[in-house]
């Protein structure tokens, strides 16, 4: 009798080969196989299935990101593991792109294509759709010549949704027109969101802003001061709308508090401009809140990460509150002794004070709203000097 063959009747998760290069010449604070293990983290959050990662160290970038022999391993690679996609730890240029795509004979897409990916599949209100949209179709535009037609054959998948599966068969000048609604769209709901602000605030009432590393514990914490209902996962990007709040300082002083966007390495520029609406109520703000996971083994380089990120912001001299979170994962009880090597690696001096939380225990939230009232409430209320780094 014939043995019967099963069939997998899950969703199709596509084989993807992930693929980094170190520039000598290039400093980066991030090691090359911890960026590939986050872009690991990115391509499984899109739905595809990272099978194999391939680095390569150079003196100086090459026109193909890549070199010759390296190309020719990937190329027997993918063929012995029957790869569907490539997917590239940095941008690509056009020709890059489609180089790799011609040489490898497979899908190319890059870090900044994942990440897009990855928020098109987040968005969920009206808002959150449109902002991804311009992001999209602003770094597809350049991609047009010769692009449209490998996304077509390709059908789809990771780093091809939204407007890569909508304009194939479009040209530069409908793409443009797209662009430009969306742009009207988002001013429009730019204004709205400044009246909104106004609204809550009367003009007087503190802004305070919720920043951090992507999964660090903002959504948590935010509904821990606040008693919202805010969705809390383990994931990358679970939040990509910012959701204010009024809270009440120990003083009775009012103020507004919102839980934005996680940042993540190498955040694409053309994301942080397209959120610029989302990311208002930071720009705004009279104090940020900087969370970090002290459980990351990257906590030091996410930290970095998004201080350099609020600098390219504007943002940068904005007083800052340093919390760290998920203290849970580190001890076990509140009363324990910390001995936190991260503080070693972060530049403290450059906050306003250092608070240790566990949203989901609960713990330090006293103190955090203490120090947020030390900064933003009533004069001389200062019952967190030991929390001070001044």
């Amino acid at each position: 009798m014939a043995k019967k063959r099963t069939h997998s009747t899950g969703p199709f998760r596509e084989r993807t080969i992930l693929v980094g290069v170190s520039v000598r010449t290039k400093g980066d604070y991030w090691a090359l196989e911890d960026s590939l293990a986050e872009l690991s983290e990115l391509a499984r959050a899109a739905g595809a299935n990272p099978i194999a990662r391939f680095s390569q160290s150079m003196n100086k970038p090459s026109p193909t990101y890549i070199g010759k022999g390296k190309i020719e391993e990937l190329q027997h690679a993918i063929k012995d593991k029957e790869v569907d996609t490539a997917i590239f730890d940095d941008e690509l240029s056009p020709n890059q792109q489609k180089t790799l795509e011609d040489k490898l004979g497979v899908k190319v897409i890059d870090r900044t294509a994942l990440i897009l990916d990855v928020f098109a599949q987040r968005a969920r209100s009206r808002e959150g759709t449109l902002q991804v949209e311009l992001a999209q179709t602003e770094y597809l535009l350049p991609r047009l010549a010769g692009q449209w037609s490998h996304l077509e054959r390709l059908g789809g998948g990771v780093g091809t949704r939204g407007p890569g599966e909508t304009q194939i068969e479009t040209d530069r000048r409908l793409v443009r027109r797209k662009l430009q609604r969306v742009k009207k769209e988002l001013a429009q709901v730019r204004s709205q969101r400044d009246q909104q602000r106004q609204r809550r605030t009367g003009g007087e009432a503190k802004i305070v802003s919720l920043v951090g590393y992507t999964n660090a514990g903002k959504s948590a914490l935010f509904n821990k001061t606040t008693s919202s209902g805010v969705i809390e996962r383990n994931q990358l990007f679970s939040t990509l709308d910012t959701t204010t709040r009024r809270m009440y300082l120990p003083s009775g002083t009012a103020a507004t508090i919102s839980d934005t966007v996680g940042f993540v390495h190498k955040l694409p520029s053309i994301l942080v401009a397209a959120f610029r609406a989302t990311l208002e109520e930071a720009l705004e703000a009279d104090l940020l809140i900087q969370v970090v996971d002290v459980s990351s083994p990257y906590a030091v380089e996410q930290a970095q990460v998004v201080t350099d990120q609020l600098a390219d912001m504007g943002i940068g001299d904005t007083p800052r509150i340093l919390v760290l979170n998920k203290l849970d994962l580190v001890i076990e009880d509140p009363d324990e002794p910390i001995d936190l090597e991260v503080l070693e690696h972060i530049d403290v001096t450059e906050f306003k004070r250092v608070v240790t939380t566990s949203a989901v225990k609960g713990w330090g939230m006293s103190e955090l709203r203490d120090a947020i009232e030390a900064e933003v409430g009533v004069a001389n209320y200062d019952p967190v000097e030991a929390y001070s780094v001044e």
